[in-house]
């Protein structure tokens, strides 16, 4: 799962210059929304709000890229007003 691969990976190489801490384990609390016909949470939906500009990078990691370009997270990037970007 998400907060796993952060774990394993930690945040390195997903820092993008001149931005806040990327931090992919705030992810996590999105996963039963990912995972599941659950709608997102609200804390899901501010902490991927908060995320957004590292998306690109976590794209570009393949331990975080399965989740991110899952059908669950368009849904839940959707339900949320985040638009998922084009890296």
């Amino acid at each position: 799962m998400i907060a796993t691969a952060a774990a394993a990976e930690g945040s390195a190489g997903v820092n993008g210059p001149a931005l806040q801490a990327c931090n992919p384990s705030q992810l996590s609390s999105c996963l039963p929304a990912i995972s599941t016909s659950a709608p997102p949470t609200g804390q899901c939906c501010g902490n991927l709000r908060q995320q957004g500009p590292c998306l690109c990078g976590y794209l570009r990691n393949p331990n975080f890229r399965q989740y991110l370009s899952s059908p669950g997270a368009r849904k839940v990037a959707s339900a949320c007003g985040v638009p998922l970007p084009r890296c």
